[in-house]
């Protein structure tokens, strides 16, 4: 798959393709039956099918401070992407000046001259150039002038995930948050993962015979609440099953809020430096002080033997993916 960022790196001699728009955060199971429509009209038609993007997200643009907790980084979103066979990955920086495109300036600038778009398939709520002025209606206008056809699809896919209401980032944002890892799972159709380099800490799971990987997420990474949970540590292709810790480590006075993943029954690791994937499968127990180290090391025990528990009994299939 073709990953481009910005305008200037499309190839000069791109020919038709079909395109689909959005900030795709996390490519959920809504986001999946858009990009699955743009890649079956591709085949149907013999060209490739797009996916543009934006970095970073807009919010951040138009209203600074607003950046929303992301549920995948660009470069995950991109590998979920080409597993639904997209063949190309445009990531449009959004700057202040591209924000002020009108909707038919950025219809002509991206769609028809760049991309030379044959069908646009997006969701029914879609918005488009300066104060998000644009919406499909406008869409399909502009391609009866433009030479393409707009494919709009209804994204809302509903479950039981926070309680019945219609699959979203912005919902799957406030499972996460939350701790309810089973309910974002549902809505992303594989389990919540967050990714960063291994750093040093305090060194006080080593202490107590239980070595963590100190992950240093990436920057407004969506972390789930305080806790400990079930999951799978990612290194190097490899899934480990895990039990993790979110927050900032009470049993010490801890401030800085980390999220540290053990290995469970491996010794001998040495992962500093090494880019890491963190898969959380379910919530264990909430964050706590307790009385002693010796009942904090009872209360460890009991969280490595519900995770590898929790983990078995989910199968391997579960936390399959590389970091």
């Amino acid at each position: 798959m073709q990953r481009w960022r910005g305008l200037e790196d499309i190839p000069q001699d791109w020919g038709r393709s079909v395109v689909t728009i959005g900030s795709y955060d996390g490519v959920h199971r809504g986001h999946q039956l858009i990009i699955g429509r743009a890649v079956e009209r591709a085949r149907q038609l013999g060209v490739p099918a797009v996916v543009v993007t934006f970095d970073p997200h807009p919010s951040e643009v138009v209203r600074p401070g607003s950046h929303p907790p992301l549920l995948a980084p660009h470069h995950r979103r991109a590998e979920l992407m080409a597993d639904l066979g997209v063949d190309a990955v445009l990531i449009l920086p959004f700057t202040t000046e591209f924000s002020k495109l009108s909707p038919a300036d950025f219809v002509v600038k991206v769609l028809v001259d760049k991309l030379h778009a044959r069908v646009v398939v997006e969701g029914p709520n879609f918005r488009f150039g300066h104060k998000a002025a644009g919406n499909v209606d406008l869409l399909a206008e502009l391609g009866r002038t433009y030479d393409y056809e707009v494919d709009v699809i209804d994204l809302y896919v509903t479950g039981e995930a926070g309680g019945g209401r219609p699959f979203s980032s912005t919902l799957t944002r406030s499972l996460v948050a939350e701790g309810d890892m089973t309910g974002a799972a549902e809505i992303l159709g594989r389990p919540h993962r967050v990714e960063g380099v291994v750093v040093r800490g305090a060194q006080r799971g080593r202490e107590l015979g239980y070595p963590t990987a100190n992950v240093e997420t990436l920057p407004h990474t969506a972390i789930p609440a305080d806790g400990v949970y079930a999951g799978w540590l990612h290194v190097e292709g490899e899934a480990m099953p895990a039990a993790i810790s979110v927050g900032t480590n009470p049993q010490f006075d801890g401030t800085e809020r980390t999220v540290e993943a053990y290995a469970i029954d491996r010794v001998g690791l040495d992962l500093y430096g090494l880019h890491v994937a963190v898969d959380f499968l379910a919530f264990v127990r909430g964050q706590a002080k307790f009385d002693s180290i010796d009942a904090l090391l009872v209360a460890i025990a009991d969280d490595v033997k519900k995770s590898r528990e929790l983990v078995a009994a989910a199968g391997a299939g579960a936390g399959a993916g590389g970091a």
